[in-house]
């Protein structure tokens, strides 16, 4: 399968699942129907991304650092996390993903497991100092795309650390003008990850490899003033 069909595939069920109402329902009908062939699934390139990889060279020492990898896919963006020195949760909305995962790395340190953004475990809010998030807000409707961004902040301790990958564009227009998913993001449609309280300290715009844009944006939670 040509990475144009999977995009076409993925796009398929993407649509499908919208219209029944189910807006995330589409990740496990994707990872089912892979049937274990990665090239079905059109972001798993089997490497953690580069803007990932990038952004942890330049973020200092994990050692000992509460990590977790939201939306985890196959899992090699987690693996990266975690041999960095941070001790590493992830977590896909699909237990076929999770499986997927645990198949491919036996003997990984990184705890995997099923969650939803939209209603992730209480214990989990504030829990971590680093939460990464890579293409899973790009890959969301806008209806339910500000709850998912809150999700992402939430999981943030006071004084840790969130990075976002996505693809970018202007705060012009809406994404839904593109056929997706996914739908390129403006600093616009990520400000809820502001509303919940992180900062912005740094957005990395370039251009990807499909010759549109690339953010990578790191927030801050700031810790409480004082005593």
């Amino acid at each position: 399968m040509t990475q144009d069909d999977a995009r076409a595939q993925a796009r398929a069920l993407a649509q499908a699942a919208l219209a029944r109402g189910e807006p995330v329902a589409w990740f496990e009908a994707l990872y089912r129907q892979a049937g274990g062939d990665a090239a079905r699934i059109p972001w798993a390139d089997l490497t953690p991304h580069p803007a990932l990889v990038a952004w942890l060279d330049r973020a200092g020492d994990l050692a000992r650092a509460r990590a977790v990898v939201v939306g985890c896919g196959l899992g090699d963006d987690a693996e990266e996390v975690a041999r960095r020195g941070a001790r590493t949760t992830a977590f896909d909305v699909s237990p076929a993903a999770v499986d997927w995962c645990r198949a491919r790395f036996p003997r990984s340190p990184v705890d995997y497991g099923t969650a939803d953004l939209l209603a992730l475990p209480p214990a989990w809010r504030g829990a971590f100092d680093l939460v990464v998030e890579v293409y899973t807000l790009q890959a969301l409707p806008a209806a339910i795309r500000p709850q998912a961004a809150r999700g992402v902040a939430d999981l943030v301790a006071p004084g840790g650390r969130a990075v976002v990958v996505c693809r970018g564009r202007d705060d012009v227009g809406h994404p839904e003008d593109v056929s997706g998913p996914p739908w390129p993001l403006s600093r616009r449609d990520l400000a809820p990850l502001l509303e919940a309280g992180l900062r912005e300290v740094a957005l990395d715009d370039r251009s990807d490899a499909d010759g549109g844009r690339l953010f990578t944006v790191e927030y801050r939670r700031d810790p409480p003033l004082g005593p």
